[in-house]
């Protein structure tokens, strides 16, 4: 059982930049695939990025690349979501997410991952 808690959202301006954090619990950290994943209103959960167990392999959608840079720091148990030049089509509840992922093909599916943060609100005004 892995439980992840999510922190870093809040209101800022377009262009601006948030750091999020995910921290999660347990001994086993090193051994899931670590997501993002964002809903705006009234929309899907849609894939942000994702790293792989060793942090050496990084995955975006195409609209936050060069934008957004996803992290680990395995001995914290933390995985981060640096968040650069935000547009207000960024705003959205965004979730961090855990699973044992073995196909690369498969990091971009939401319900591949097991364990699942409560959300933190990021919103981005123009």
């Amino acid at each position: 059982q892995v439980q992840l808690v999510e922190s870093g959202g809040g209101l800022v301006q377009a262009g601006a930049s948030l750091r999020l954090s995910c921290a999660a619990s347990g001994r086993t950290f090193s051994s899931y695939v670590m997501g993002w994943f964002r809903q705006a209103p009234g929309k899907e959960h849609e894939f942000v990025a994702a790293i792989s167990r060793t942090g050496a392999s990084t995955y975006y959608v195409d609209s936050v690349k060069g934008r957004f840079t996803i992290s680990r720091h395995n001995p914290k148990n933390t995985v981060y979501l640096q968040m650069d030049s935000l547009k207000p089509e960024d705003t959205a509840v965004y979730y961090c997410a855990a699973g044992p992922i073995a196909y690369i093909g498969d990091y971009y599916t939401a319900r591949k991952y097991d364990y699942w943060g409560q959300g933190t609100q990021v919103t981005v005004s123009s």
